[in-house]
């Protein structure tokens, strides 16, 4: 943490006990700004009065609950809690003086810090207001040059991205082409597995009718002698018997023949 952080950091706190004084109805509260030169270990007093001592204890109490419910923060150190005239309560970079009326104006600590600077709860209020808002604006303008920033940077590079979209966009038809070449090789494959099949089964189908014929030839060259055979054993078998009818017709005819030749020799 900065200086400067630490230093709004306590105003913090500061203003969160300056308001439990206002709703404690803490008299004329002031808020004494310390000159760094002259405020040793402090930066600055928170300085209230009470019109007794039980509100000025009370005060006293409220303060340190509610510092330490906020912020968390715990007193170094507190003093006078027991008589209530004047109690003081120390954190480090702040210290609260909780006075009654009289004790107040017997002691007169404004008069003995007259290098530091008073200010109000409302003034130290608008003032914190003020310092916020200058933190927001300049977190604003730093976002706001930021992003001035990235679109100067992205359309310094938007020209050198649209040739390497150009070259992405070439790379996946290339890739497109590689894929649909590499599918129709595999199919030129099988178009080449399937030809020599083919032939194969052409092959085959011209020499079934080429056995067929062989076959045929065999069969009609083995029924050829069969048939010869056949033919010469039928021819065989009618030669003797027309020779024995033709001889039987020969001798039936003979003795008509000589009976009739005789005859014609008697006349």
């Amino acid at each position: 943490m900065t200086i400067t952080e630490a230093r709004q950091q306590t105003r913090l706190h500061v203003q969160a006990a300056a308001a439990v004084c206002e709703d404690k109805k803490g008299l004329d509260t002031r808020i004494l700004e310390l000159d760094p030169v002259d405020s040793g270990l402090s930066d600055f007093f928170l300085i209230t009065s009470a019109s007794n001592d039980r509100q000025a204890v009370a005060i006293a109490d409220e303060i340190e609950f509610r510092l330490k419910k906020e912020f968390g923060l715990y007193a170094n150190s507190v003093e006078g809690r027991r008589q209530g005239e004047w109690v003081l309560l120390d954190y480090v970079d702040f210290v609260v003086h909780v006075f009654l009326t009289e004790r107040r104006a017997f002691y007169d600590i404004e008069r003995l810090r007259k290098s530091a600077r008073p200010l109000t709860p409302a003034e130290l209020d608008a003032e914190l207001k003020a310092d916020l808002v200058a933190k927001a604006a300049a977190v604003r303008g730093k976002s706001a040059a930021k992003k001035k920033a990235a679109k100067k940077t992205a359309a310094k590079k938007a020209p050198a991205k649209a040739p390497a979209k150009k070259a992405a966009a070439k790379t996946p038809a290339k890739a497109a082409t590689k894929k649909v070449a590499v599918k129709k090789t595999p199919a030129k494959k099988a178009a080449a597995k399937t030809a020599p099949a083919k032939k194969v089964a052409v092959k085959k189908t011209a020499a079934k009718p080429a056995l067929k014929k062989a076959v045929a030839k065999k069969a009609v060259a083995k029924s050829a002698p069969v048939k010869k055979t056949a033919v010469k054993k039928t021819e065989a078998k009618k030669a003797p018997a027309t020779k024995a009818v033709a001889k039987k017709t020969a001798v039936k005819k003979a003795p008509a023949k000589k009976a009739a030749a005789k005859k014609s020799s008697s006349r």
